[in-house]
């Protein structure tokens, strides 16, 4: 049974579901853009004028088993596995703001969610670090309704109860990443770091920055030093 909230004038305030309805790969953008499609239904009858929605997205990967291949890649997130039953927290992926336009009822909406390949940030290595299956995400909602009530024009806020649960395919966020940075990974270094590496590319005359770092990988393995 749904039991409607009134607001301090008498009207009823808008009750509000979401549901992530699907993702996919936005086409056409400047960064690396995920497409969400947010299904939103009002449980009272008022109309909607627009919805001014915060979005916090979160990671939490308490909610999915992990490859012995995955647990290796993710320590530097979650430490040794022994710990995870303490170090397996939700983490924060990004907040989006969005404008909803009018509707009545219900309504889908589109959330564009940039993304990076930074592995400075954590999203780029939790999600780098799994080779298939969904990324579980939570969704909390929170911003202003804006709807028409008995009084004219009236808004409300959006509780902090409001969330969705979506389960992201990383089949998707690869595809993604592939298509922006095919076969490439970006890492960020200081500039003192990147002169060094910049220098020693020239003096050892090799052609890529690959070449660079696969001799100096090489070197370390065999416990040499160039």
């Amino acid at each position: 049974m749904i039991i409607a909230r009134r607001s301090h004038r008498g009207g009823v305030v808008p009750e509000l579901d979401f549901r992530v309805e699907s993702a996919d790969v936005l086409e056409f953008a400047a960064t690396p853009t995920l497409l969400f499609k947010l299904g939103i239904r009002n449980l009272a009858a008022e109309p909607i004028r627009s919805i001014a929605l915060t979005t916090q997205i979160r990671i939490v990967p308490a909610q999915r088993a992990y490859s012995a291949r995955e647990q290796e890649r993710l320590v530097e997130l979650f430490g040794e596995t022994a710990r995870w039953g303490d170090t397996l927290k939700s983490l924060l992926w990004t907040h989006i703001t969005t404008l909803v336009p009018p509707f009545n009822g219900s309504t889908v909406v589109e959330m564009p969610v940039p993304c990076t390949y930074d592995f400075e940030v954590v999203s780029a290595k939790y999600f780098h670090a799994l080779e298939g299956g969904e990324a579980p995400l939570e969704l909390l909602f929170s911003g202003t309704v804006f709807y028409a009530g008995s009084a004219g024009l009236q808004a409300a806020q959006i509780p902090w109860t409001k969330e969705a649960q979506c389960r992201l395919p990383i089949e998707l966020w690869k595809r993604m990443m592939d298509r922006y940075f095919p076969n490439s990974a970006w890492v960020r270094v200081h500039r003192d770091i990147f002169d060094r590496l910049y220098r020693y590319r020239i003096r050892e005359g090799l052609p890529t920055w690959e070449a660079a770092l696969e001799r100096l990988l090489l070197a370390a393995e065999r416990g040499g030093a160039q």
